[in-house]
């Protein structure tokens, strides 16, 4: 195959490329992004995921390019670039790259899956080399310039180093430690007897009971295959997220319709006695919160590990809140079909049509 380029998104109105895990007309789409046109025989759960199908069945399409674009930088971007970039090494290391787009995007970590302990190293040299030379994932919203703009950086660095990364991680080993050993102490403590973890496939949830707030890694390793994941924290400390894998078109699962968790706020405010306000995002937020707040988040702090951002006692017990949701879940529920790739329209009439907003 010939040899790619990294092409600035701006650029790409008037250079058509290949385009990894974002939208545009000017190219081929290889995106999980909801509605993206990606080729329905190219499709899989992650964009990266995407581009190596895309390299292992030598598509015909990817000669008709020579450049390689992204409007944002995150892993799952990233490594669907490089691996244009580096199509013979991708494929050598193709299972450690799935594994980094699966952690990176959906922060599924499963310890046991093959290659996930490397992928794992990798993803956090990236978390830590991001943090220390550029701005903090979802951080863009605190610059004067876009993300589409202030990510070009990031992608120059990241291209050009990671294949040294890939190869020899030890050598690293002082960069991605810290957030390493984070993540497996998180993991152990999830697993561990003091935690309780309970799956409810019905509504697509996950109830992880904890003794404090872990990393998401390890916070949403038992949650493959569930899309709503509930922590519970001591003294009545609560927070429910709408995981991404509901923002975007799964491939190897149907899935129910996203859930409007700003009802569930309502409710919840109506029995809050702390004098703190119940806040939820709406359905289009990448990633929506449902938790009690003194005060406004940043998109990098609501994106940022749960141990980076503080948890409020509420005067709701936990059996209640637990109630609430379930029960709202339950009827929101009622009588829809898990299917793939909703629409933003469809979600948006579902809860509209279900909660009357």
């Amino acid at each position: 195959m010939h040899a790619y380029t990294y092409l600035p998104f701006p650029q790409v109105k008037s250079q058509p490329a290949v385009v990894v895990d974002s939208f545009h007309p000017n190219g081929l789409v290889l995106s999980h992004w909801r509605e993206a046109p990606t080729p329905p025989e190219l499709r899989e759960d992650t964009s990266a995921g995407m581009v190596l199908r895309a390299l292992k069945q030598n598509y015909p399409a990817l000669q008709q390019y020579r450049y390689v674009t992204a409007n944002h930088f995150d892993i799952d971007a990233l490594v669907g670039v490089w691996a244009l970039l580096n199509p013979a090494l991708a494929l050598e290391h193709e299972e450690t790259l799935r594994q980094m787009a699966i952690i990176g995007d959906f922060r599924e970590l499963d310890l046991a899956a093959p290659f996930a302990e490397t992928a794992l190293k990798l993803v956090c040299w990236m978390n830590a080399e991001e943090k220390a030379r550029f701005y903090p994932p979802f951080g863009a919203e605190d610059l004067e310039e876009n993300e589409v703009i202030a990510s070009i950086p990031k992608f120059h660095y990241f291209l050009e180093a990671f294949e040294e990364v890939l190869l020899n991680p030890a050598l690293f080993q002082q960069v991605w430690e810290s957030e390493y050993n984070q993540v497996l102490e998180g993991y152990a403590q999830v697993y561990g007897p003091e935690s309780k973890i309970i799956q409810n496939p019905t509504l697509g949830l996950v109830v992880v009971q904890t003794s404090a707030p872990v990393h998401y890694y390890a916070l949403f390793s038992p949650t493959s295959g569930y899309d709503i994941v509930v922590s519970c924290y001591p003294e009545n400390r609560y927070e429910v997220e709408c995981k991404y894998t509901t923002w975007v078109d799964l491939e190897s699962r149907p899935t129910l319709p996203r859930p409007d968790l700003r009802l569930v706020a309502r409710m919840l405010n109506a029995l809050e006695m702390s004098g703190l306000t119940w806040v939820a995002d709406g359905v289009t937020d990448t990633g929506p919160l449902l938790r009690l707040q003194a005060g406004k988040l940043s998109k990098a702090q609501r994106y940022g590990n749960p141990q980076e951002r503080e948890f409020y006692s509420s005067t709701i017990e936990q059996d209640a809140f637990l109630q609430i949701l379930t029960n709202y879940l339950h009827n929101t529920f009622s009588g829809a079909v898990p299917k793939k790739r909703w629409t933003w329209a469809e979600a948006k009439a579902f809860n509209l049509r279900n909660n009357k907003i």
